[in-house]
């Protein structure tokens, strides 16, 4: 009778992972690739966003884009050199922040881009993992005023697996939007 019930609970068990999508080593390389490509991409909508010669209009456009690879409710944190606490703002205000900066220019570089925490599946289905950036801001006044720091940040990433309709036809895929993005170190 035990080893019917364990050959039962077994059953289950893999029953249940059947039904999770597991991701694959092939199509995680993918994955990730593609998550570092959005992180990429939101490097240089930041750099225009914050450009002071991007017109308006264009600025506006591009935080449409940015804000598509964010989930809902995602922040971004915010640090200066000058203070020790970190303010953290909702993804529109944070692109509206920056476009309002008082710097008559402003250049913010990203580099060191690399996954820190390998994708762990959680229990609503979703895979998360981490990704590390560093983040150079420079913003220059007329007048000699400049102020310059780096920042080390992290991005949550989330992948899950959604639906769409092609041709009459449900086809799944796997996702990837950006979460919050955290301060972790800010230095001059």
């Amino acid at each position: 009778m035990r080893k019917y019930i364990f050959t039962f609970m077994a059953l289950c068990f893999l029953s249940v992972l059947n039904g999770q999508d597991v991701i694959s080593p092939e199509r995680k390389l993918s994955i990730d690739s593609l998550a570092l490509e959005k992180v990429r991409d939101l490097s240089r909508y930041i750099s225009i966003i914050g450009n002071k010669d991007t017109p308006f209009s264009e600025a506006n456009r591009v935080i449409d884009r940015a804000e598509e690879l964010f989930a809902e409710a995602s922040e971004i944190g915010v640090s200066s050199i000058n203070r020790s606490d970190i303010n953290y703002y909702l993804i529109r205000e944070y692109f509206r922040r920056l476009m309002a900066l008082n710097y008559d220019r402003v250049t913010i570089k990203w580099f060191n881009i690399q996954y820190i925490s390998d994708l762990e599946l959680q229990p609503d289905g979703r895979y998360v993992g981490v990704i590390t950036i560093y983040q150079r801001f420079e913003g220059v006044n007329d007048d000699g005023l400049r102020y310059m720091d780096t920042t080390k940040k992290d991005i949550t990433v989330y992948v899950e697996r959604k639906q769409t309709q092609i041709g009459g036809r449900l086809v799944g895929f796997w996702d990837v939007l950006l979460g919050d993005i955290r301060v972790t170190e800010t230095s001059s």
